[in-house]
């Protein structure tokens, strides 16, 4: 089998190629279902992934449905995402011991088996090259998150139920995937049977999948696939602005949007703590009376108040401003630091925000009335 190569598999052909990369060494995580929600997770076979499940998503809403059907990605995403696996929540950067005049530092040990990620949805996939641009690249990348991301090896399950929440085609993230991967599986299910069209990206996928009981892909299943694709993106109603958005939100940080969010918004950070993409972090240090330090890293969130803080209080004092450089640094000035939007359309800050607060709504209206001000407030000035 060769780069681009595809070919037909079972749901045994799936069960095989999750044990043959385990058999590889590969540390297999995959999607489970978890406290009523799709999560990733340890996977062995087939029969840990979310076989019959699929998810209801709507602003503020997310409820997972067991249905009697045996379809296996029949789902959109979750309120986990991949980043967890490459940069977790709260990480050991380093612990010292103190006896006497001596200080010791140890790091943690960071080697561990390879990483198998099975079932990464296109918006998901997207996202990964996103956090490549900011902790993979650069001056000085994140050795922690390229230790696991350099060796990954990388399963996407292209999309055939999006979510009403998802707006992955408004970004180009999506419902399908050509590159990136190392092994691309689309799910049909029709008069030819409960199958999977795989399809070779790199060169380690092409001899993994020469390894599973597989049959050539023909021209129908190939066919089968576009039109799921297609149905997929007609399926999804909401919309990014598309053309200038990160100028537009640019010139426009005294718009009276801001406050209306703001009535609404609860600062609580789920859009954060959800996304596939936000990188912030905090570090803090611990000692005992023993005389040992540790040094920790944890996600931080910019609706925190302690985020902006400098001598004297925050910077954002208000949940007005804290929710504006939320969302135009995603969508704005992402570009600037790193040459990309920082939003891949998974709309998980859509259905996991308590009020259901929805990204897609607030810069339409932006735009839609673009160059409004406080009252008051002359352009530019900074806002309360």
């Amino acid at each position: 089998m060769q780069i681009g190569d595809a070919r037909v598999i079972d749901v045994d052909g799936l069960d095989t190629l999750i044990r043959l990369l385990g058999d590889l060494g590969y540390a297999t995580r995959g999607p489970v279902v978890r406290d009523g929600a799709i999560m990733p997770g340890a996977v062995a076979g087939v029969s840990d992934l979310p076989v019959g499940c699929h998810d209801e998503q709507e602003p503020g809403h997310y409820r997972l449905q067991h249905g009697d059907d045996d379809s296996v990605f029949a789902w959109a995403v979750g309120p986990g995402s991949w980043k967890a696996d490459l940069f977790p929540p709260t990480q050991e950067l380093w612990r010292a011991t103190v006896e006497g005049d001596t200080v010791t530092f140890v790091e943690p040990d960071r080697s561990s088996a390879p990483l198998a990620l099975i079932g990464t949805r296109p918006c998901e996939l997207a996202a990964l090259e996103v956090l490549d641009r900011v902790l993979g690249s650069g001056r000085t990348p994140d050795p922690r998150y390229t230790a696991g991301r350099d060796g990954a090896f990388i399963v996407v399950a292209e999309c055939g139920t999006p979510a009403a929440t998802c707006f992955c085609t408004s970004m180009g993230t999506g419902p399908g995937v050509d590159s990136g991967f190392d092994l691309a599986l689309s799910e049909l299910a029709d008069a030819d049977g409960h199958r999977f069209v795989v399809r070779a990206g790199t060169e380690r996928g092409a001899d993994v999948a020469a390894r599973l009981p597989a049959t050539a892909a023909t021209a129908s299943d190939l066919g089968a696939r576009d039109q799921i694709l297609a149905t997929a993106a007609r399926a999804m109603t909401r919309t990014m602005p598309a053309d200038g958005l990160a100028e537009l939100l640019a010139r426009n940080l005294e718009h009276p949007r801001w406050d209306e969010v703001a009535d609404r918004c609860l600062a609580c950070g789920n859009c954060t703590l959800v996304c596939p993409t936000c990188f912030c972090s905090d570090v803090s240090d611990t000692s005992t009376l023993s005389g040992e330090v540790r040094r920790q890293r944890s996600w931080a969130s910019c609706f925190d108040l302690d985020h902006s803080y400098l001598h004297g209080g925050p910077v954002r004092a208000s949940t007005a401003t804290r929710y504006r450089q939320w969302l135009t640094h995603k969508l704005s000035t992402w570009w600037d630091q790193f040459g990309t939007s920082g939003c891949v359309g998974c709309g998980r800050c859509i259905a996991w925000c308590p009020v259901g607060i929805d990204i897609t709504e607030e810069a339409t209206a932006i735009a839609v009335s673009d160059g409004a001000t406080r009252s008051g407030s002359p352009p530019g000035e900074a806002a309360s």
